[in-house]
């Protein structure tokens, strides 16, 4: 029987594919000799392959993980003496991977074998080279140094490699074991790991205090510059502690004499991780009550630990507070003078109950805000439906002529989700508000998902409207149908309107009237002033009108960018830049609806840089992500976060 399989599609080297053939030959032996009910005396192996011959015969080197589970499979059911070499001119089992003609099948040695097989005995070729060759890759290269040093920072480097203070207890407890010649158990006693304990900060306190403990061993008292030279350190088995003013006190030794370490070192870490974990990372008090409780006193000790704790990723999960950055620059929308709502912020609110009859049904509000004037506009909303967005989107264009950009909240439930307040919007047809957008001659632009601080603005002016509809909503409760409800809203935007800006000048009665939003989209304050001056038939022109209205729209411009723009330009928060978010930062993903310790984690993939360089957003890949619409079903996803829904776990190096 023959067998031949198809190189895989993924690029393979030659002596791969010529192994891969040898374990086919494998296993069909051990196929034949399961199935064949007869005794098959000797087995012989032909490959023209003398890399693979190498590898099969190999019993020195070492080989990276696809060529050493083939041999190991090779060898497990055959003996590499059974393996020879054949000419690739003589071998058959090329035919099946190059191909023959049906006219060539005859005189080709496919059917028959290659002829020494007739021979009476066969005599495979033994100058053949079987070892591997210099500079094969697959041949794992293992480097390895030699050093006579034996001193205790050669010992120190050895055990730094270990990764928590226990198991250094324990390995050197073994280690002085073997050395000694005692008999072998299974658990180290308490008594050997305190005398490896021992030996251990002996080493350590050698490499770091060598001068003090001559000077100490010699009996003179330490020099003012010394660092140990106000803790008075005293030789406890052969091991400096503090001495202290506490030998009278009936503590135990541990605790009146308590050992000292260097603030810098693999040992000194190690020990204040043991710490730091059995306190259950707790703060830096109860981190250093633990140290001494165990009989340490680390040199610089309190600096020390609350660097470790502010670098450790578990008290960060637990504790760490979101990122900020240096507050953004306002945008151009907001310190340009436009018209009134050419470039506004929008947003829904409620929900509201109203009655028909004997049915109770929600309705909501949705409002706009002039970025430059700060007026608003409200209109009502029957449902959370794309139709009737749209339509209360039309109104508000129809009143208040085009919209050339409007800015609105994002959310990841933004399509089918079910939240009614302020992720309203986002249970909208994206393309269907593109599209109508798009014939008003509006951009429509999406802020970053969860980042309600971006669309302040509008956040703000809901409050004022809610604070303004609770009152009177307590006046009249359960009593409100549509028609009272729509004419609430508009009540409540004249009075959001008829507000003032500022407060300059406000209790001065030579100041000018305050200035409110009505100004400009209604040429005219909610209270009516005593007509200026004396009119004449002249002023009933429509060029004079607009004179007169250019004035007032001059004047209004003037005082906004006086009174109000200016209050804009402190920054009442984010004052300063922060580091900004690399590629590759671990971060954990707050998320309000969810306990701290189910917020999923994440891996920076892209930070967005602003126009100032700063990175306020960026791109997470986040290891699943739960798809409320179908199921509990996860998958990996990519997801956009403003860095103040961030918690940094990890920074890149």
């Amino acid at each position: 029987m023959a067998k031949a399989r198809v190189a895989p599609t993924k690029v393979t080297s030659i002596p791969r594919l010529e192994l891969s053939a040898a374990v086919l030959a494998t296993k069909l032996s051990v196929l034949l000799n399961r199935e064949l009910e007869m005794k098959i005396d000797k087995e012989f192996f032909w490959t023209d392959s003398q890399v693979a011959l190498g590898y099969i015969n190999n019993e020195a080197r070492r080989f990276h993980i696809f060529v050493a589970n083939r041999v190991q499979l090779i060898r497990e059911n055959t003996d590499p003496n059974q393996w020879h070499y054949v000419d690739t001119v003589e071998n058959p089992a090329d035919h099946a991977s190059r191909g023959l003609q049906a006219t060539q099948i005859r005189t080709s040695n496919w059917l028959q074998g290659p002829k020494f097989l007739k021979e009476q005995e066969v005599h495979p070729e033994t100058n053949i080279i079987r070892e591997l060759l210099v500079g094969d890759p697959e041949v794992k290269v293992i480097l390895a140094c030699t050093t006579k040093s034996s001193d205790s920072s050669d010992l120190l480097n050895r055990l730094s490699q270990i990764p928590s203070w226990t198991k250094l207890v324990k390995v050197v407890a073994r280690i002085k074991r073997l050395r000694s010649k005692q008999p072998h158990t299974e658990l180290v006693t308490v008594t050997e790991r305190e005398k490896a304990a021992e030996i251990i900060l002996n080493l350590v306190q050698q490499q770091a205090f060598s001068k003090e403990l001559k000077t100490i061993k010699k009996g003179e008292c330490l020099p003012r510059s010394s660092s140990l030279s106000c803790l008075d350190p005293i030789l406890r088995t052969n091991l400096l502690c503090v001495g202290g003013r506490l030998k009278k006190s009936t503590l135990s030794e541990e605790l009146k004499h308590p050992i000292i370490l260097p603030k810098e070192g693999r040992v000194t870490e190690l020990i204040l991780a043991h710490c730091h974990t059995e306190t259950r990372h707790q703060g830096r008090g109860q981190t250093q009550m633990e140290l001494r409780a165990k009989g340490f006193w680390i040199v610089g000790g309190s600096r020390l630990v609350a660097e470790y704790i502010h670098n450790c990723v578990q008290c960060r999960k637990l504790r760490r507070p979101t990122e900020n950055q240096r507050m953004a620059e306002l945008p151009e929308e907001r310190v340009e003078a436009s018209g009134p709502f050419t470039y506004s912020g929008m947003d829904c609110f409620g929900p509201f109950i109203i009655k028909k009859t004997r049915k109770e049904y929600k309705r909501y509000g949705l409002i706009f805000t002039c970025l430059a004037s700060r007026a608003v506009h409200i209109e009502m909303l029957e449902d959370l439906s794309t139709d009737s967005f749209l339509n209360a989107l039309r109104c508000f264009i129809s009143l208040r002529g085009a919209v050339r950009l409007l800015r609105c909240d994002q959310g990841s439930n933004f399509i089918g989700a079910n939240n009614e307040l302020k992720e309203a919007l986002k249970q909208c047809d994206t393309r269907l508000l593109e599209l109508f957008l798009a014939d008003q001659q509006c951009e429509f632009v999406f802020n970053t998902p969860a980042a309600s601080h971006t669309g302040g603005v509008w956040e703000r002016q809901i409050r004022t409207v809610r604070n303004i509809l609770k009152a009177t909503l307590a006046q009249c409760p359960g009593r409100l149908d549509d028609p009272s409800l729509r004419t609430l809203f508009y009540e409540a935007m004249a009075i959001v309107n008829s507000r003032p800006l500022t407060i300059d000048g406000i209790n001065d009665p030579k100041a000018l009237e305050p200035l409110t939003p009505n100004h400009l989209i209604m040429m005219k304050s909610k209270i009516p002033l005593p007509p200026p001056g004396k009119f004449v038939k002249e002023d009933m022109y429509a060029s004079k009108r607009w004179r007169r209205v250019q004035y007032l729209i001059e004047q209004f411009w003037g005082r906004w960018k006086r009174e109000y723009l200016m209050n804009l330009a402190i920054r009442q928060k984010w004052l300063k830049p922060r580091r900004n978010f690399k590629t590759d930062d671990i971060v954990i993903i707050k998320d309000d609806n969810l306990p701290r310790s189910q917020w999923l984690l994440g891996r920076v993939v892209e930070a967005i840089q602003g126009s100032d360089g700063v990175v306020r957003k960026v791109k997470i890949q986040t290891g699943e992500h739960k798809l409320k619409t179908q199921g509990h079903s996860s998958k990996p996803s990519i997801i956009e976060r403003p860095i103040q829904k961030l918690v940094l776990l990890l920074e890149k190096e």
